[in-house]
This record gives C-alpha cells, sequence and structure tokens, in this order.
C-alpha cells in the first residue's frame, strides 16, 4: 500500500471509529483488530508515517549495518567509521534487490548488493559498477535516504520522511525520561514473545491498571494498582507513573533490588515505576534501577511479535538481572494470556465495542490518535479528541 494510504481515510465502519474516540470512548470497531487490510493501512500511515523504534543504537558499531522493516518498507541502518548514524532504503538502484535481508546485519567499509555486485561506500555513494565503462552517471545512483535519530540510546526511523523532527515528534517527553539517563544502560536481558493477537490490543493493555487486580496478584503486592498520575498529552507520546507500596525499592516478586539505583533517580523518582508508550511501538516501563522496552512488530492482523529487554547501568555491571526479568516475564505472560482472550472475543459475531472505564483514561488517548490517523489518513501532530471529534 505504500503512497495509496495518504489523505485516504482507512476501510472500517468511520462512524464506529468516531464514536470509539470520543471519551471516555470505546474499542474500535472489530475489524481494526482482525483485518490484514486495516493493518496494511497502519502499515502506511502509522508504521512508517510516524517514528518507529529500530532497536538499540549500542546494536550498531562503526561500520556496521543492519536491515529493519517499518511499515512495509525496508530501511538500511549504515554506522560509519566516525560513529555517524544514516539510514537508506535497503534497495539497490540498479534492478532494486535488497542490498541486505531484513533482519540481518553486516560489517565492512563497503556495501555491494548480491545481485550484479554494485558497490555503495557508508555515506550511500555508489562506488563500483563491475564492467560498465562509463554507461553510468554514479553520481546520480546513490543509495535512497531515509530519515533516522538517534534518541536517548534508541534507533528511530521514520520510513515515510514526514514526520515532525523526533524532539518535536516527542515534545514534553525529555524532562521525565532525562534522570533515566538511558543512553547509559546495557542490554541485559532479552525475551521475545510470539503474542497471538493485534499489536494496538497490546497497548491498550499496557495503558491501564484497571485489569491488574484481576490478573496480577504479583505487580498488585509492589505496587497498588490504583496509585500514580497520567501525564497530559503534549507531544505523540503517552503515559502515566505508579508508585511503590512502603518497603518496596523496585518491581520484584519481593520489592527488592538485586541491583543499585540509577544515579539520576533520586527523591520521590525513587518511589515511582513510569510507564511511557512512544507512539507507535515503544513501551518504556523506567523503574529506579533498571529500564524495561517492549517493541512491538506487527506481523499479522492477529499475530505480533514482541521484544522486551532490561536495561541496567554500568554501576550494576555483574549483578543478576532475574529479580527482574522473571518478575516481568511472569506478568507479561499474564498480559498476553488476557490480550489473546480479547483477540478471540472481537472476532466473536457479539462483539460490540464496550466502553472505557474512568481509569482507562489513557488508552482512550491511544484509541483517539489511533482513530484520527483512520479518520484522516495522517498521523495528528498532537492527540486531541476535540480534534477527532470533528472529522
Amino acid at each position: 500500500m505504500t503512497g495509496t494510504a495518504r489523505g485516504r481515510t482507512a476501510p472500517l465502519d468511520l462512524d464506529q471509529v468516531r464514536a470509539a474516540v470520543v471519551p471516555p470512548g470505546t474499542m474500535l470497531p472489530a475489524a481494526a483488530y482482525l483485518s490484514d487490510d486495516v493493518l496494511a493501512f497502519e502499515r502506511e500511515v502509522i508504521l512508517a508515517g510516524g517514528w518507529v523504534c529500530a532497536g538499540r543504537s549500542s546494536d550498531l558499531g562503526p561500520r556496521s549495518r543492519k536491515a529493519v522493516a517499518v511499515g512495509d518498507d525496508s530501511v538500511l541502518l549504515v554506522r560509519d567509521e566516525d560513529g555517524t548514524l544514516r539510514g537508506f532504503s535497503n534497495v539497490c538502484r540498479h534492478r532494486g534487490h535488497e542490498l541486505l535481508p531484513c533482519g540481518s546485519t553486516a560489517t565492512g567499509r563497503l556495501i555491494t548488493c548480491p545481485y550484479h555486485n554494485w558497490v555503495y561506500d557508508l555515506t550511500g555513494a555508489l562506488r563500483r559498477v563491475p564492467r560498465s565503462g562509463d554507461a553510468f552517471d554514479t553520481g546520480a545512483l546513490g543509495l535512497v535516504p531515509a530519515a533516522v535519530a538517534e534518541w536517548h540510546g534508541f534507533v528511530f526511523v521514520n520510513a515515510s520522511g514526514d514526520a515532525p523532527p523526533l524532539p518535536e515528534y516527542l515534545a514534553g517527553l525529555e524532562e521525565i525520561v532525562a534522570p533515566y539517563e538511558m543512553e547509559r544502560l546495557t542490554v541485559a536481558a532479552t525475551h521475545e514473545y510470539d503474542l497471538a493477537a493485534n499489536w494496538k490490543l497490546a497497548v491498550e493493555n499496557y495503558h491501564e491498571c484497571y485489569h491488574c487486580p484481576a490478573i496480577h496478584p504479583e505487580l498488585c503486592r509492589v505496587s497498588p494498582p490504583d496509585s500514580g498520575d497520567n501525564h497530559p498529552p503534549t507531544g505523540l507520546w503517552a503515559g502515566g507513573s505508579m508508585t511503590l507500596v512502603d518497603g518496596a525499592d523496585t518491581m520484584s516478586m519481593t520489592g527488592a533490588s538485586g541491583g543499585t539505583h540509577l544515579r539520576g533517580i533520586t527523591g520521590t523518582l525513587r518511589r515511582k515505576v513510569e510507564y511511557i508508550q512512544l507512539y507507535p511501538n515503544l513501551l518504556l516501563s523506567m523503574h529506579p534501577d533498571y529500564v524495561m522496552t517492549h517493541v512491538l512488530e506487527p506481523v499479522t492482523a492477529g499475530h505480533t511479535k514482541v521484544t522486551c529487554q532490561w536495561l541496567f547501568p554500568p554501576e550494576a555491571a555483574g549483578a543478576d538481572p532475574s529479580y527482574a526479568v522473571d518478575f516481568w516475564d511472569v506478568t507479561n505472560r499474564q498480559d498476553w494470556e488476557a490480550c489473546e482472550g480479547v483477540q478471540r472475543g472481537v472476532a466473536s459475531r457479539g462483539y460490540v465495542p464496550g466502553p472505557f472505564a474512568p481509569e482507562e483514561e489513557v488508552t482512550n488517548q491511544w484509541i483517539a490518535w489511533v482513530g484520527a490517523a483512520y479518520l484522516t489518513g495522517r498521523l495528528p501532530a498532537v492527540e486531541r479528541n476535540e480534534d477527532v471529534r470533528r472529522q
């Protein structure tokens, strides 16, 4: 659907979408969770149109490259010898062959297309064409650039090139995340989950703890499910914080930390956990002593790849991360079971989008943002329910 969705509406009952976004809001129409046509629209407008998290900066050392999927596009991330990050469409300018299989990595000073051995350097310039003489204007056949950015140790890609600069996109978030110094943190553990549910259901679940007393007994022992505050929407992100119970130092089975406090986390920050979504696909759970991330990759309308990582500071080198990993692996699986139950439910002919409870305010913000994209064929600058109601 590349190039076809922009400016068009999603293949949905738009009256139901309009009803869903009005606070307190409802879930979306069933097709939003079941239809691969809707997912194709989302790939073009929401995923390719936004800043998608494509991993950690540390994944790319000097003279290395990595191919990542962004919507329906494949983007080649390249780190040159001086550390500069660049992005290119993962397509040879000769006959369109991919330069690197999606998900693969490579190293070296040159990028060689495996089809006809056209050679590019790390700036994207075409350097060599076998047996061509002067048949080609190599200066006009460099790789097509793609918009990339680094933020607190994460790599982001905007495949369409239409999104605002990342600092504007994430307006208002810097003050919240800066104390966690995520650029200093390193990955201590990674789990990949195959979620048999639509990717948006994982986000809806993430943004509320109304469900916590029913399915998360371990979590409720260390963090009251009705605690904390939500952040007002200021950019293309959403979330809020929850507090720890007295005597707990972090989110773990016992509430005890097996690591050390992040050096920028002092005072009241040691008593809470921030849960933030960077639209569309990165979930940040920032604890006093570690950060957990979820990166969502929709595979089909009913299946999502979720990559979960736990990040720790250098001061905790050698510490066993299992106190955090085990707690959240249990909690993640409880969430996935719930999301999969919802996926089966929305597939029933008896499904009617149900209303959100007052505690699900941020879930409604997410639905309103998605709904605005459905109604306009483009990303809204900032989520505003009032604007969506006028569509």
